[in-house]
């Protein structure tokens, strides 16, 4: 089959996965160990969750995997979103600068920004500045002559594409941006990077290499495909000290927060993750090359390593972009008989299509695909808790396109 024929030219991309996923895999596993991580980690609380084990025990994990001082990692948050606004609500005051280093913000933090009396940051005189990239680069130079000058809180770093035509940041280019920020930015300022779509997907974490604060979804990598909700928030002392009192409130830090529900799936989770991503990404390669070989331009290309799971499809059409991301849909094993259709889908600017046929309401590490409908045409394709369920999807395309 023509399949099989693409799939061995990808066998180095997917040689070098599987010793990331080793390595990451085995980074998770000290962690449990270190931490002594017992069955009795899993129980749940109630009320205050004064003494909710399970719940502190699993910070310390995320602490030290992601090489940081102190972690908040809590079914509490709802999405990632939910964790930067958290997160920049605890580090910033009124008359300081949020500065982003890497161009426009994802559409659902918008409101967070600049919305007129619903609580945003605008709102409590703090003020937005953004450097824009520089030929899908960060733009280091004018970065650091802006860190100088304008003195800024915090320093904002968005490691996935969003909904760009971008690649994402490796850690080797975010690595050079932070120390030559780190150089010139005040005492009291943070490095704090979005880092949905990114963890596992390389050995080192942002925290491991300066950032003072990596935010993230639980119902993306680090949750395996098996966190059913949740956010987490890693860092140094100083920073989730401040974040905690945005958090909960400044009496209360992280002394308290219930679960009845329990942590099991969210322990199991993270340490499935590193391979589960592994999956993801194979599977992310082949589609890419089904789409490749059929003259689609896609991002990263075959041949270029992977700093996230995405992969992007470009279309010339916006007929082909809906239809690429209903074909996704269409070999879910959770409502593989809906159609998707462009909605109106909160805290967007445009319409959005999604297929999302997933066992976790929304999950992009499970197989989904998104997109917004505007120019360009891309279709943001995402996740994949098998890679053969994957390849199911790229024999599928192989056949219709």
């Amino acid at each position: 089959m023509k399949l099989e024929k693409l799939e061995k030219t990808l066998q180095g991309q997917f040689d070098r996965v599987d010793k990331i996923a080793l390595f990451n895999q085995q980074k998770v596993l000290n962690a449990f160990i270190n931490n002594k991580i017992t069955s009795q980690c899993f129980a749940g609380s109630t009320g205050y969750g004064y003494d909710d084990v399970g719940r502190d025990k699993l910070a310390k994990v995320y602490a030290e995997v992601f090489g940081t001082e102190s972690a908040i990692v809590s079914p509490l948050i709802t999405c990632g979103s939910h964790a930067i606004s958290t997160v920049l609500y605890g580090l910033l005051r009124p008359n300081d600068l949020l500065l982003s280093a890497t161009g426009e913000l994802y559409d659902t933090l918008h409101d967070t920004i600049f919305g007129k009396d619903n609580g945003s940051l605008q709102d409590f005189n703090i003020s937005y500045q953004q450097i824009d990239l520089k030929n899908g680069e960060i733009d280091v130079e004018t970065l650091v002559k802006r860190v100088k000058s304008k003195k800024p809180k915090v320093i904002f770093f968005q490691r996935s594409r969003g909904y760009s035509s971008r690649a994402a940041f490796s850690i080797e280019a975010l690595e050079n941006a932070f120390g030559k920020v780190r150089a010139v930015m005040p005492k009291g300022s943070f490095i704090v990077v979005d880092n949905c779509y990114g963890e596992f997907v390389e050995t080192k974490e942002p925290t491991e290499v300066g950032a003072d604060v990596a935010v993230g979804s639980l119902i993306k990598n680090v949750g395996g495909g098996l966190a059913p909700t949740g956010g987490y928030i890693v860092g140094t002392g100083e920073a989730i000290t401040r974040i905690a009192t945005r958090y909960t409130s400044p009496s209360l830090l992280l002394e308290v927060g219930s679960y009845e529900g329990g942590y099991r799936l969210f322990y199991q989770g993270l340490f499935m993750a590193p391979h589960t991503v592994a999956q993801a990404i194979k599977g992310a390669y082949l589609v890419g090359k089904v789409m490749e070989d059929k003259g689609y331009k896609v991002i990263p290309a075959s041949n270029e390593n992977a700093y996230d799971i995405i992969k992007s499809v470009v279309f010339d059409s916006e007929n082909e972009l809906v239809k690429f991301v209903q074909t996704v849909q269409t070999i879910s094993p959770i409502d593989s008989f809906v159609l998707p259709m462009p909605w109106a889908m909160p805290g967007y600017e445009d319409k959005v299509i999604m297929a999302a046929g997933t066992f976790v309401g929304g999950a992009s590490i499970e197989l989904s695909c998104d997109s917004p409908i505007k120019k360009p045409y891309i279709a943001y394709f995402q996740g994949g808790l098998t890679y053969e369920h994957v390849k199911i999807l790229a024999q599928k395309l192989e056949e219709i396109y």
